[in-house]
């Protein structure tokens, strides 16, 4: 950070409270006003299909694989089923 501006906290402080205050959403959407006036924005949006998958453990999975105490007796009081989704005999 150039000398010129000052200590760089105060320079952070100020960052910090144009955009809690919403100073810097204000000067973009000026600057996208002035650019789509002037014909410089081309709005297209572009959505790509491709499937994008969490790690493990962002999708709340535990570390080692293992379930807690409750989930296990859930899971080993359920009834089995058939491939069919009927009821088997266990």
């Amino acid at each position: 950070m150039p000398a010129r501006y000052g200590p760089w906290q105060t320079v952070y402080g100020l960052f910090r409270r144009w955009q809690r205050d919403g100073t810097w959403q204000r000067i973009l959407t000026a600057l996208q006003a002035q650019a789509d006036a002037k014909g410089l924005i081309t709005w297209q949006v572009s959505v790509d299909s491709t499937v994008a998958r969490a790690h493990q453990h962002a999708a709340g999975a535990r570390k080692g694989g293992t379930a807690n105490a409750k989930n296990q007796a859930v899971s080993t009081s359920s009834p089995l089923t058939t491939p069919s989704g009927a009821p088997g005999v266990g």
